[in-house]
């Protein structure tokens, strides 16, 4: 057998170029990543000579509105979508170049970048959401009215809620309003959420109606009138962070009222019926991350009826109505 050493150092060399041109293509794609941090520390530098400027330099506190404020939040999250995308990039071609050099330990290595390569998706799109996708919002000022069990109760299904959101196709930008550094749920959340503190959520102190103007909010309670038609990409759906074991009643409706937002309901009324039980039990009160999956479900589907019986547990005795289903007055 004769080997043709022209056609084999022919291909060594293309595939010597092509990782010489993937190589290139990491070192531009760095230089432009340095490119956009050196642009956001412009951004900073001008932000703060504006600011400089507007009050001056003689020992008085510097001044940022909330508008500049905004402007950089913005310029921060749309540079870690970017930086994400670009190594989720990076990796695939690693993949890719791994898989085709037949080395023996490519398969192994193949097996560990796919993995990789689904974490390196999932922050892409979380980062791409917190930029442009819809917006939910859990307000936690309702803790106080909870017992430390309901508490770590809660501080699970936030964990849930979260894993959701991660692995969701279109995921929703979060954020965790009034929720206090020193208080027992930043604990909670800690403790049962593994790397609770690098979440892709916008954790704050502060409460939802400081973040949001009232006209683009709308309370999720299953006291409101109003069932939920669609979910707005202009709109932000807040969600009571509440477990109550020992069901007072309206609570996260009256926060609504206060604060002078509207609020809506699932329609699980005008799409579903009772199903009779043995224990004769019908509930429509569910956990956050229930509410979330049933919202992200019809975000995908743009079906209420799917959603609905996707994301309501049988145990709490309803059925997506039918023509057939008869309807249990009680």
């Amino acid at each position: 057998m004769v080997f043709d050493h022209t056609q084999t150092m022919n291909w060594s060399r293309g595939v010597g170029q092509e990782a010489a041109s993937s190589q290139d293509g990491d070192r531009l794609e760095d230089t432009e990543e340095s490119g956009l941090s050196d642009a956001l520390g412009l951004l900073h530098i001008e932000i703060d000579c504006e600011t400089a400027g507007k009050f001056g330099g003689d020992g008085e506190e510097i001044l940022h509105s909330k508008n500049v404020l905004r402007k950089q939040r913005n310029w921060e999250r749309k540079l870690a979508a970017k930086r994400s995308k670009r190594r989720g990039e990076k990796l695939r071609r690693r993949q890719r170049r791994a898989e085709a050099s037949g080395d023996a330990g490519a398969a192994a290595d193949s097996l560990q970048d796919s993995k990789r390569v689904l974490k390196v998706n999932a922050r892409e799109r979380l980062a791409q959401a917190r930029v442009t996708g819809p917006r939910l919002c859990v307000d936690l000022s309702v803790a106080v009215c909870m017992s430390p069990k309901e508490i770590s109760r809660l501080a699970g299904q936030i964990g849930r809620l979260y894993g959701s959101n991660r692995r969701a196709r279109k995921p929703f930008h979060l954020f965790l309003t009034d929720l206090k550094e020193d208080s027992l749920l930043y604990r909670e959340c800690q403790r049962m959420n593994d790397g609770f503190l690098r979440y892709a959520i916008d954790i704050t102190e502060d409460s939802f109606l400081d973040l949001f103007p009232q006209e683009s909010v709308i309370y999720l309670t299953p006291d409101a009138e109003q069932a939920l038609e669609y979910v707005e990409p202009d709109k932000v759906y807040v969600l009571g962070g509440l477990v109550d074991e020992s069901v007072q009643k309206k609570i996260t409706y009256l926060r609504a009222r206060d604060g002078g937002v509207p609020s809506a309901r699932l329609p699980i009324s005008e799409y579903m019926v009772k199903k009779t039980n043995a224990k004769n039990y019908h509930s429509k009160i569910l956990a956050i991350n229930q509410v979330f999956d049933i919202l992200l479900t019809f975000c995908d589907t743009g079906s209420w009826a799917v959603a609905l019986g996707e994301g309501i547990p049988p145990g709490k005795g309803y059925i997506i109505r039918t023509d057939d289903t008869p309807q249990i007055d009680h």
